[in-house]
């Protein structure tokens, strides 16, 4: 299992002095996420500033882009990087793709699905030299010349990992990319009943076997070395929790586990602007389910009981005693 770090970058200036740190400090890979700010340019700067860890967005918004617009910054940063960057993609869900980037939205999976292989036929004719002649449904792309045609090709095409929830996503996952990313908002029982059989479908499509594909995860914890940390950091990963709890794309999740009508008043709650009262509604046994709870010390443990027999990479933020604990937590982690 590789164990990744969350790139802050709200400051841009503050990123390369982190990026050297978190690979000092023993993790496998860097995560930026599109949130207030460009996933790209981190990355950038921590290409520069870095050797060994893998790059990755957790995740880029794919249909704020085009295909041809992704394949040239992800061939860039993957040149860079010599072979380190990972493009994690995600699709977000229909408002913010249209009142936000004003970008079309419709059949989300197949649009997904269609976008990665455009991608993979423009990264096929830059790499090795096939005739660009991609023709979908939702993209088009039959036009390059020598002027536009990468020429640092040593490193190849970057991996892709693809964000998904439901099954027809999943599925689109399994078939057309290199991983998963699965999203923070589910449980053990979701990813063994839903996920991984959706995967196998997606894999079966393509010809493809399990030991071809990696399955990252951001999971939840909550941990504190005394009780105002621990209070602390329950509180936020409930409101986090809360908040994917209101979007009704996410509402199978829930349902999984028999709490279909909390997502109904949780997405009432969101839309009065009660935004902390929907993390009280977060209870312990709730919390259970989507996150990793303990002392810091239990936490790689009971991260690598739930999750260590299907997940090859986790994203598990969360504050160690000591150097030296971070450095058993990781090696523990990555142990067979």
């Amino acid at each position: 299992m590789k164990i990744d770090a969350g790139l802050m970058t709200a400051d841009l200036t503050q990123v390369p002095e982190n990026a050297k740190r978190l690979e000092a400090q023993g993790y496998d890979g860097i995560v930026s996420a599109e949130t207030a700010h460009d996933p790209f340019f981190p990355l950038l700067l921590a290409a520069e500033h870095t050797s060994r860890v893998d790059l990755m967005t957790s995740i880029a918004v794919a249909f704020a882009r085009s295909p041809m617009t992704l394949a040239n910054v992800a061939h860039d940063l993957n040149a860079y990087s010599k072979g380190r960057f990972i493009l994690g993609l995600g699709s977000q869900i229909a408002p913010h793709i249209t009142k936000r980037f004003s970008m079309p939205w419709s059949s989300p999976a197949a649009r997904m699905r269609e976008l990665i292989l455009a991608m993979r036929a423009i990264w096929r004719c830059w790499y090795e030299g096939e005739k660009l002649s991609f023709r979908g449904d939702f993209y088009q792309h039959t036009l390059m010349t020598p002027m536009f045609t990468p020429t640092n090709t040593k490193y190849g095409a970057p991996k892709v990992f693809l964000a998904a929830v439901g099954p027809l996503m999943t599925e689109v996952a399994g078939e057309t990319a290199d991983g998963m990313i699965i999203h923070a908002f589910t449980t053990a029982k979701y990813v063994a009943e839903e996920t991984l059989p959706a995967i196998e479908r997606g894999l079966a499509k393509a010809g493809r076997k399990r030991a071809d594909f990696q399955l990252a995860y951001p999971v939840f914890v909550v941990t504190g070395s005394d009780e105002k940390s621990w209070v602390q950091s329950r509180t936020a990963v409930a409101k986090q929790i809360a908040f994917y709890g209101s979007t009704p794309a996410y509402r199978p999740v829930l349902e999984k586990h028999g709490w279909g009508e909390l997502q109904s008043e949780l997405n009432a709650m969101s839309k009065r602007g009660e935004w902390d009262e929907m993390g009280r509604r977060i209870s312990d046994d709730i919390l259970e389910e989507f996150a990793v709870v303990g002392s810091p010390n239990e936490i790689p443990r009971k991260l690598k009981q739930r999750y260590g027999k299907h997940v090859d990479r986790v994203l598990a933020t969360f504050q160690f005693a000591s150097d030296d604990a971070r450095r058993a937590a990781l090696e523990e982690l990555r142990a067979r």
